[in-house]
């Protein structure tokens, strides 16, 4: 008996959910299926991005006060407090406000200043952009020029994060990379050309070079701008390193912005970070063309509302001349470290390293290893000493290593003398 007043129960049960079903509108019908059957919505370039190997290796040992770190691109200077103190001031002054996005008019005049001193030029100051850090303005170029299906050329090797700002863009990477050796690394133009095909939209040359310590030559530049203007491409020039000329501190290197008209599209990426110690402070200038001034201040709004306000009078001092007195002495130590390492490495059997002209950076290839990511976790864990592994930085780089050389003199001779004792167990 029971039995039949259950199965009436669940009958009944089936037939009111029937009524309720039929009495769904089939809008809302289809939308609890289309619900049940969702696929994920998030974008299978952002879904792809992992750490870099550098950040694999640092990310393990960032607290450990023992490792000496030669795996990011900064010194271990504090920065200047002259610049620091520029900085005090406004914060103490009130600047803490919404302000430009585009930066304050004073530090946007002091870089023109400072540019036109460099390089011998009239720069028109609406072209200047300080929208946040230097990888901002990168990612905004790239923004600019790049959208789903297309292609950017990377000249190689080059930051890992330059890779992903195309991948998030919707991009794809083409790569050229530079010529190792004999003597330096150098740019084959007719390679460069031969990797152009119809869905390329621009392409992206870092010098002084990192990781590499490469610096392009005036021809070189000039003949890779006239590349771009033959294909209609857009041109990415990072010189962040600019003031990074080993053989020369003080010097600058040479830079596209004297090549290019000011309606070209040529985004010229720079910042204060590795010239003046100022790392943390994420404070980098872009110059575009004179047409995108509304559309670059609208990205830069949208991206990042605009830099730090109290920073950024930092940043003016930080081009004066206590600013040039500090850029000459770290360049020297830079040097200084450069030398020391190709003492220490450049005859070792188990290195073959060029001798870096710019940057802070060394790019050897560790001979008898095919797995630069497990050399340095092997490095790490034996000796302490933090670097990064080569394939991060591109193609044809599995065998090759970066070390920064910035930091004190001493400490990095003793993290070379750590390097030594593992290559010589290889």
């Amino acid at each position: 008996m029971w039995r039949r007043h259950v199965l009436a129960a669940v009958l009944g049960l089936v037939a009111a959910l029937g009524t309720v079903a039929a009495a769904v509108p089939p809008s809302g019908r289809a939308l609890a299926a289309g619900c049940a059957a969702m696929s994920d919505p998030i974008r299978a370039e952002i879904r792809a991005l992992e750490l870099s190997g550098i950040m694999k290796i640092a990310t393990t040992a960032l607290e450990d006060p023992e490792v000496i770190p030669l795996w990011f691109g900064e010194s271990d200077l504090v920065t200047p407090d002259f610049i620091r103190r520029e900085a005090i001031r406004a914060l103490e002054a009130g600047h803490t406000f919404y302000s430009y996005p585009r930066g304050i008019r004073p530090l946007r005049e002091a870089i023109q200043a400072y540019l036109e001193r460099l390089y011998g030029i009239r720069l028109d100051p609406d072209r200047l952009h300080v929208p946040g850090s230097s990888m901002l303005a990168v990612t905004i170029a790239g923004q600019c020029l790049l959208g789903a299906g297309d292609e950017m050329l990377l000249i190689g090797p080059y930051w890992p994060n330059i890779r992903n700002v195309v991948r998030v863009c919707g991009a794809r990477v083409r790569e050229v990379r530079l010529e190792e050796g004999p003597e330096r690394w150098w740019l084959d133009l007719e390679r460069v050309a031969a990797a152009i095909t119809p869905r390329t939209k621009a392409i992206y040359v870092n010098s002084p070079s990192n990781p590499t310590g490469w610096i392009a030559r005036e021809e070189e530049l000039r003949a890779l701008v006239e590349l771009c203007r033959r294909h209609g491409l857009g041109l990415v020039s990072d010189e962040v390193y600019h003031r990074h000329v080993l053989d020369d501190p003080g010097g600058v290197a040479p830079s596209v912005l004297p090549l290019v008209e000011e309606d070209e599209p040529v985004f010229v990426i720079n910042g204060f970070s590795k010239p003046w110690a100022m790392t943390g402070w994420r404070l980098g200038w872009l110059v575009g063309p004179r047409r995108l001034v509304e559309p670059l201040a609208v990205l830069a709004e949208c991206d990042n509302t605009g830099a730090t306000v109290f920073a950024q009078w930092g940043a003016i001092a930080a081009l004066g001349p206590e600013g040039e007195a500090f850029v000459r002495r770290f360049v020297a130590r830079c040097a200084q470290n450069r030398d020391l390492l190709m003492t220490t490495l450049g005859g070792h059997p188990r290195i073959r390293l060029l001798r870096p002209e710019g940057a802070f950076y060394a790019f050897p290839e560790v001979v008898g290893i095919d797995d630069s990511l497990a050399f340095c976790r092997r490095v790490l864990a034996e000796v302490k000493v933090g670097i990064a592994a080569g394939y991060s930085f591109g193609e044809g780089n599995r065998r090759h290593i970066r070390l920064c050389t910035a930091i004190a003199p001493e400490r990095f001779a003793t993290a070379l003398a750590r390097l030594v004792a593992v290559l010589d167990r290889l």
